[in-house]
C-alpha cells in the first residue's frame, strides 16, 4: 500500500513545487538570476543555474530526510494498509479545502523571501547553492499551496524511509530547475516576456494545485472507505470552489 501513496505522492510534489514559482521569492529569483544579471556580475547563467538546481535537490533531499525519520516511526507504529490510507485521505481533504478557501485561510503563509544581499557579498555557487536549498526545502520560503504540507504527509504516511526520500528529491529537484525558466532573459525586455507568460499561467497553476489535492483525496477515499466516497469528493470540491469563487475578492498578484 505505501506504493500507492507514493505514486499519488509524486505528482503531488511536482504540482505543489511548481506551484511555489509564483511566489514573490519564487519570482524574485526568475528576475534576479538570469543570463542578462549573471553577466552583469561576471557570471555565467548555467553555473549558477546548476549550483540553484543542485541546492534545490539537497533542500528537497532535507525535507525527505527529516520526512524518513518520520515515516520510520509511523512504520514503527504498525499501522495497517487502511489505516495509512484513511489518514492520507483526510489529510489530502484538509489540504485541498485550504486551497480552496475553506476555513479563511488565505494563501500564501509563511511570507519569507531569501536573502537578495546575498546576490552582492557572495560567489555565484554560494548564492546559486544556497538560495536553491531554501526553495527546495518547501517550507523556508513563502509557500503557495498546502499541497507542500501534503507532499510532506504522504512522504510521512508511506512508512517507508526510502520512498520518503524519494518523495523530497522530487520537490526539490521541480523546485530548483525552475530557475531555467529565466533562460532566456538576455536582455531587459525578454525578462519582462517570461513574467508575462508567467502571469498569463497563474490562474492554471493556482487550480492545478487544487486539482492534484482533491485527486489525490478522491483516489484515498475510494481505498479506505467506498469508491463513492471517492466520486463524491469531485464535485463537492468543484461546489466548493464555485462558491468561494462568486464569493472572492478581486485577486492579487500571486
Amino acid at each position: 500500500m505505501s506504493s500507492v501513496i507514493l505514486l499519488l505522492a509524486l505528482p503531488v510534489a511536482v504540482v505543489a513545487a511548481a506551484r511555489g514559482v509564483w511566489s514573490p521569492c519564487g519570482l524574485s529569483m526568475l528576475s534576479s538570476i538570469t543570463p542578462m544579471t549573471e553577466a552583469g556580475r561576471g557570471n555565467r547563467f548555467n553555473v549558477t543555474a546548476a549550483w540553484f538546481v543542485i541546492g534545490g535537490i539537497l533542500g528537497g533531499l532535507s525535507l525527505g530526510l527529516l520526512a524518513a525519520l518520520a515515516a520510520a516511526g509511523v512504520g514503527a507504529l504498525g499501522l495497517s494498509d487502511s489505516a495509512l490510507v484513511g489518514l492520507a485521505a483526510a489529510l489530502a481533504v484538509i489540504t485541498a479545502s485550504v486551497d480552496l478557501g475553506v476555513g479563511g485561510i488565505e494563501l500564501p503563509i509563511f511570507k519569507r523571501q531569501v536573502n537578495d544581499a546575498w546576490l552582492r557579498r557572495y560567489r555565484s555557487w554560494a548564492y546559486g547553492a544556497g538560495f536553491g536549498w531554501q526553495i527546495g526545502f518547501g517550507v523556508a520560503t513563502y509557500i503557495m499551496t498546502a499541497g507542500v504540507f501534503l507532499t510532506i504527509g504522504l512522504a510521512v504516511l508511506t512508512a517507508r524511509p526510502l520512498q520518503a526520500v524519494i518523495i523530497g528529491l522530487s520537490f526539490g529537484l521541480v523546485r530548483g530547475s525552475a530557475v531555467f525558466i529565466g533562460r532566456s532573459a538576455n536582455t531587459p525586455a525578454a525578462l519582462g516576456r517570461v513574467h508575462e507568460r508567467l502571469d498569463a499561467a497563474a490562474p492554471a497553476a493556482r487550480v492545478a494545485a487544487a486539482s492534484v489535492q482533491v485527486l489525490a483525496a478522491a483516489v484515498f477515499a475510494g481505498m479506505a472507505l467506498h469508491p463513492l466516497a471517492g466520486v463524491a469528493i469531485v464535485p463537492a470540491a468543484a461546489a466548493v470552489a464555485t462558491v468561494g469563487r462568486s464569493g472572492a475578492r478581486p485577486a492579487l498578484r500571486p
